[in-house]
């Protein structure tokens, strides 16, 4: 039956799909004949649209009008096209459509053209040595991802298993439906220490054994192969570097070393002791630490690593005296930074044995005491024994002999012995002088040995300049004028000097000449300070010139004294006490100085204060 608006379409006129392998080379090739049941006395004229024909990619189909068979013009691609659909059409000589147009379906079979491609060409993981079989990863592949989406699961396929490091991935332009794109994966050279998971692509570490000291890098040539293992294949390379552990101790290139240091070099290099560690170099499993456990219990010596050799540096950390111990026996250890592990073996050979010979060399002489001190006293003759100063040379294994000699002597008042380097007075040392400071004279003594180059010390001689008391006290000043009325004005103040310094100088002691026992009757002398006394008049006097004998004394040990005459002139007295003669007051002005007048000065000072 036929309803309004449909057409019965007849089966020949129904055109299954059509298959036609890829890269087909018999060209051209009959893929199909078509005909249409409305058959016309004339004839059917057929024709084919659609990509391929009048399409992108043009001219690989075409049609034989006439009678119906489609052919195959070019080579097919499947990864380019997998399939193309067109039209048919049957019109009859007049162009009359005599068919409602049909679907022409050609489909590209599948062949293995493709080989798998993987993602990277160099793929890159990381394990520490010693790894196990078993446990989880211990590094990824640079790029590692997992196996390609392509790849499919074989039934069957040996499963990687051990320490995981990296998975290879790989892929394959073929169909993914078919066994063209299902691949399969395999370790092609190696050692022997890892495998690769088949399906997944994942290697992993199959034997123990792993010693970056030995094999430090592994370059595994690895594949991928198409219709399950079978087809075509493609290879890559996986790097696995193998990190390291703390499996090797250091240990000492030999037992014994030595080596030799000059004496009294504090701070300096003695020398270097060798170590050897396999592990990493740079790495804290390879940086050592040195420890000196035996042979210097005054800490002479430090050790310290150098970072860029490794090796033990021994250096003096306080000066060695040759003459004092020669030679040190130390017993060194080294161990790493780091701790070893547990199952790594102990060295034999962490301890060693550093022998350091103290080489002689000349030493500068020493001055013992220094400053040395003595005391001379002043005036001391010329040719007077000092003292001797003498240094000592260090050196008490080699002969030599010290010479000394004046480094400094300002006032040339010394003279030294250079052999026996006795010192004596050259000059008086007398008081007072510009080259004392304090009563102290400075003089410096050299001290030079006779090795080759000589050295020489230097020592300070510090001579105290002893006061002796060889002056006697003088009267100043020598004369006065006084009332020669007992009381007010009737006295007179006396003073004198003294070239000693203390103690032989003040106080001093004023009398009258005990010769002259009747001038008692008529003067006193009292004391006044410990540099003046008082002269006071004990009788009325008449008027003129007087000469009274005194002796004054020091206080020096032993006491100086001095005899000398004070000449006083006694004036006529006025009511206040004061002298009335002008003419002779005028001539003996400043000769002296009455006590009232002296009080009347020293109030006023007090006043002013």
């Amino acid at each position: 039956r036929q309803h309004e608006g449909l057409r019965r379409v007849k089966r020949a006129w129904v055109i299954p799909p059509i298959s036609v392998s890829e890269n087909h080379k018999r060209i051209p090739h009959l893929l199909v004949q078509i005909k249409s049941d409305k058959q016309q006395p004339g004839g059917v004229i057929y024709s084919i649209k659609g990509p391929g024909v009048d399409e992108e990619p043009l001219g690989i189909f075409s049609i034989d009008k006439f009678t119906g068979k489609v052919f195959l013009n070019a080579m097919l691609d499947r990864e380019e096209n997998d399939r193309f659909r067109l039209k048919a059409f049957a019109l009859d000589l007049g162009g009359v459509t005599l068919e409602d147009p049909t679907d022409l379906e050609i489909i590209v079979v599948d062949q293995n053209d493709n080989r798998p491609l993987f993602r990277q060409d160099v793929f890159t993981g990381r394990v520490v040595e010693g790894a196990e079989p078993g446990g989880s990863s211990h590094g990824a592949g640079v790029g590692g991802s997992q196996a390609s989406p392509h790849a499919g699961t074989h039934r069957g396929a040996p499963a990687a298993t051990g320490t995981c490091v990296m998975t290879v991935d790989a892929t394959d332009a073929d169909d993914p439906d078919t066994d063209n794109a299902a691949l399969r994966y395999s370790i092609l050279e190696q050692g022997g220490m890892f495998s690769i998971n088949a399906t997944t692509g994942e290697i992993c570490t199959v034997r123990p054994g792993l010693d970056r000291e030995t094999v430090g890098v592994y370059n595994l040539t690895v594949q991928a192969a198409d219709m399950s293992g079978d087809g075509l294949t493609t290879t890559a390379t996986a790097v696995i570097y193998l990190e390291d552990i703390n499996d090797n101790p250091p240990e000492f290139t030999k037992e014994e070393f030595s080596m030799e240091v000059e004496e009294q070099a504090a701070g300096v290099d003695v020398g270097k002791v060798f170590v050897h560690d396999k592990d990493l170099a740079g790495s804290p499993n390879w940086l050592a630490k040195f420890t000196i456990l035996e042979g210097d219990p005054e800490g002479a010596f430090a050790i310290r690593t150098d970072p860029y050799t490794n090796d033990g540096v021994l250096s003096v950390a306080k000066p060695l005296d040759h003459e004092v111990r020669d030679r040190f026996e130390l017993t060194v250890s080294v161990q790493n930074e780091q701790p070893l592990e547990p199952a790594a073996p102990a060295s034999p050979r962490a301890l060693a044995t550093v022998r350091v010979r103290v080489r002689d060399v000349n030493e500068a002489p020493i001055f013992r005491e220094n400053p040395r001190r003595v005391s001379v006293l002043e005036g001391t003759p010329p040719g007077t024994p000092v003292t001797t100063y003498t240094a000592g040379d260090p050196d008490t294994r080699q002969l030599q002999t010290l010479t000394y000699a004046l480094l400094y002597d300002p006032a040339d008042w010394l003279q030294l012995d250079p052999r026996t380097g006795t010192v004596r007075t050259k000059r008086e040392l007398l008081h007072p002088s510009a080259f004392l400071q304090g009563g102290w004279y400075i003089a410096l003594v050299l001290a030079r040995d006779d090795a080759e180059p000589p050295l020489s010390a230097t020592g300070t001689l510090s001579i105290e300049i002893l006061e002796v008391n060889d002056h006697a006290p003088q009267l100043q000043p020598p004369a006065g004028v006084l009332c020669g009325r007992p009381g007010r004005g009737g006295s007179l103040l006396l003073g004198a000097t003294d070239d000693d310094r203390p103690p032989h100088g003040a106080p001093f002691h004023f009398q009258l000449s005990p010769q002259h026992p009747q001038l008692a009757r008529n003067w006193s002398i009292t004391r006044f300070n410990v540099t003046h006394a008082v002269l006071a008049v004990l009788a009325e006097l008449p008027e003129g010139p007087y000469s009274l004998p005194l002796l004054l004394r020091d206080s020096g040990t032993p006491p100086q004294e001095r005899r000398q005459l004070l000449n006083v002139s006694v004036c006529h007295c006025g009511r206040d006490g004061t002298c009335e003669d002008g003419v002779l007051a005028a001539a003996t002005a400043g000769a002296g100085i009455t006590l009232g007048a002296l009080m009347i000065i020293l109030g006023s000072i007090l006043l002013l204060l």
